[in-house]
């Protein structure tokens, strides 16, 4: 069935993060829906209009207990990390992906919610030139992104579980692609590749330093496209997986370029292609999203302006901190 969230009673997991704002801002704005976030991050970061739970989802009864009396529930938990990141900590992805999961989906089973949506990864794919929903289950992930791909699948396997067994089958999942924008993680330990060198451009240090050779190719999409997407799916009928992105494939070398065009500062860029820089190519096929009517509106130009506009006026502020477990990878 089609949901309709005027008035229903709406719970965001991760609603302090990269999507999660957005989303939180869309649904109480837009669709006049009843907001509670549960996040670890602290309230400053909140919609002003949402309730606020600070809980650990990792805990089954704060799954529980977060779930009670919810209409619909948007799980947009995660671990983001480099690939560096992810070669160092793979426990740290797989165990904790696993458990917010299982947990929270299981909650919101018992606690009769109508719907759910949960967002899974780009990291369930295996390498190809182009990303299709229905290949998933014919491959293995990357084997740079087996532990947060393997969790991500089991995530969309007990939604399919539940349905065969309980008849539950109100629950959407989608698949967004290289996710960036305001709130993003900029910390270059753990960032993602956007926030990474935004940062290093805005620093302005000689050389610029980039992992690889400039040559992998991504699918970039804003973190307010994105959540447009979330709500569309969550709002369907469709039940089959859904890739949320572009669809087009941009560069690493042509990316690093738009980000210097904003830049005052004129950088010398030295590649270190001894450094791990992912798989080569990861573009969505966005077939089954336009045909819900999902069309990105923030070209990636005008993108990445307005995030490195929001990183200049927010850096040094005590809440630009990352919640690890509020947004998707």
């Amino acid at each position: 069935m089609s949901f309709d969230f005027k008035n229903k009673k709406v719970l965001v997991a991760g609603g302090t993060g990269l999507i999660g704002i957005p989303l939180v801002e869309l649904l109480i704005e837009q669709e006049n829906a009843d907001v509670t976030i549960v996040s670890l991050d602290d309230r400053s970061r909140a919609h002003p209009k949402a309730k606020f739970l600070r809980l650990d989802l990792s805990k089954f009864e704060n799954c529980l207990n977060s779930c009670k009396e919810m209409d619909f529930v948007f799980n947009l938990l995660c671990v983001k990390g480099s690939p560096a990141v992810t070669r160092l900590k793979p426990a740290t992805f797989f165990v904790s992906h696993l458990t917010f999961n299982t947990n929270l989906m299981e909650a919101a089973r018992q606690c009769g919610v109508k719907g759910f949506l949960f967002t899974s990864s780009l990291a369930v794919y295996s390498p190809a030139e182009i990303f299709y929903e229905e290949d998933v289950w014919k491959t293995f992930p990357s084997e740079n992104d087996k532990f947060a791909g393997w969790a991500k699948r089991m995530g969309e396997l007990q939604a399919e579980a539940y349905k065969i067994e309980h008849g539950w089958n109100n629950i959407s999942i989608v698949r967004p692609a290289n996710v960036y924008g305001p709130y993003d993680n900029f910390e270059l330990e753990n960032a993602m590749v956007i926030p990474s060198l935004i940062k290093k451009a805005v620093e302005g240090k000689n050389p610029l330093h980039v992992w690889g050779d400039g040559s992998q190719v991504r699918d970039f999409i804003h973190s307010r496209d994105v959540a447009k997407g979330i709500l569309m799916v969550a709002k369907s009928e469709e039940r089959k997986p859904v890739n949320l992105g572009s669809g087009v494939g941009v560069s690493i070398k042509e990316l690093l370029s738009t980000i210097l065009s904003y830049s005052p500062a004129k950088l010398e860029i030295e590649w270190d292609i001894s450094k791990p820089s992912g798989d080569k190519y990861r573009v969505l096929d966005t077939a089954r999203a336009k045909a819900l009517g999902f069309e990105p509106s923030i070209s990636l130009k005008n993108g990445i302006r307005q995030t490195m506009n929001w990183y200049l006026e927010n850096r040094g502020k005590k809440d630009l901190r990352y919640d690890v477990f509020a947004s998707t990878r």
